[in-house]
């Protein structure tokens, strides 16, 4: 595929996504039915896609309008790229501009420019203030790609150099001793012998570094309440060196692929369907808006409502307030969203101890993209 025939495909899967499709679906359909387009075309049309998501509202004005043909122009005036060389008619190329596409648009201002819906972009004010314009930018630009060394397979030496064997350039981030920041070779990771041996997973540098701040002691009995896919989990049991962290979640078709996760890793992982007993900790990372890694899911940032948020936040308190009863005397209870919003972050912590007064706040920490990472948020309360 041309680089113009690629722009096409995006602009008929934009319009899909805007109707009503999720993204993830749409991608993947048009990724097996376009027997034509290779692994490279693929990629290229989802970083597309993707940019346009991320930016939905700034590209709909610099465009002039809300199609997929109109996202797509504003996505090219934003690289700075002549729309005309795209918009050729050639070939499979977009058909070319008319006089009064040429004529539309206008450079984004308020709250279309942060690429936020008006009533989240008042609910970022709120939550982050000052640090409210950058936090929005970082989530319109891609984000950087992060693994996490794993100490039962190795140093981060070790990772480094089996990473370069496969053409895989990374380098050690300050946001967390395990993390490493992948400058080149991205693309290749999941077919490295560093990753398909277990001594490195895919995993932001934030997230790791909440696991950083957990209250993780030799011996520790350890419940991860809300595991999804498991990679805190995992986390966790590198930090223990071998310790067995047990699992739970309350979907567990979300914890498929722990086993064969944890296995590779050799990591003891247990996966509980009723957790029973009293842990020394208890880690819950919640459902949330994940508003602090829109730039990895960006459909989020549309799809989201204010109903679905105050749910959530029910939801959060619901969670809190039934894993509390799984810590053990003197023991820890961690909450942590990949949330910047407030009200899921630290009003829920706020809100937990004035209903709960045996309970006192240790550490609570948000981290944000100007951190190095994604925006997460982590709390630990003892009893």
């Amino acid at each position: 595929m041309t680089p113009a025939a690629r722009v096409q495909a995006a602009i008929e899967l934009i319009d899909q996504i805007a109707a009503g499709r999720p993204a993830e679906k749409v991608l993947t359909t048009w990724g097996r039915t376009s027997r034509y387009a290779g692994s490279k075309d693929r990629a290229a049309v989802r970083d597309l896609v993707f940019d346009a998501l991320r930016c939905w509202r700034s590209a709909a004005v610099l465009g002039g309008g809300e199609s997929g043909r109109s996202r797509m122009l504003g996505v090219i005036r934003q690289r700075g790229e002549d729309p005309e060389t795209i918009f050729s008619g050639q070939g499979h190329a977009p058909a070319e501009l008319s006089d009064a596409e040429r004529d539309a648009g206008r450079a984004p201002d308020g709250d279309a420019a942060l690429d936020l819906p008006d009533w989240l972009a008042a609910r970022f004010r709120d939550s982050l203030g000052a640090a409210t314009e950058a936090t929005a930018q970082a989530l319109r630009a891609r984000a950087e790609v992060f693994l996490r060394v794993n100490s039962l397979r190795g140093t981060v030496d070790q990772a480094v150099a089996q990473l370069a064997q496969d053409g895989i350039t990374a380098e050690p981030h300050p946001l967390s001793p395990t993390a490493l920041r992948v400058t080149e070779g991205a693309r290749a990771i999941a077919r490295s012998d560093a990753y398909l041996s277990g001594a490195v997973e895919l995993q932001d540098a934030a997230s790791q570094a909440v696991v950083d701040l957990l209250p993780l002691g030799s011996g520790s009995s350890v419940l991860d309440y809300c595991a999804g896919g498991g990679g805190k989990a995992l986390a966790m049991a590198a930090r223990l060196g071998g310790g067995r962290v047990d699992a739970h979640d309350a979907a567990p078709r979300r914890m498929a692929d722990l086993p064969a996760r944890a296995q590779r890793a050799g990591a003891n992982v247990r996966i509980v369907s009723e957790p029973r007993g009293a842990y020394d900790l208890v880690f819950c990372d919640v459902p949330c808006s994940g508003s602090g890694a829109w730039r990895r899911a960006p459909e989020g940032k549309w799809r989201l409502t204010a109903p679905q948020l105050a749910d959530l936040c029910v939801t959060q308190a619901g969670i809190l307030d039934r894993a509390a009863r799984l810590v053990a005397p003197g023991g820890c209870l961690s909450y942590a969203t990949c949330s910047v919003l407030a009200e899921e972050n630290a009003d829920q912590i706020r809100r937990f101890l004035e209903r709960s007064p045996d309970w006192r706040l240790e550490v609570a920490r948000q981290f944000l993209p100007s951190d190095g990472g994604d925006g997460f948020f982590v709390a630990v309360l003892r009893s």
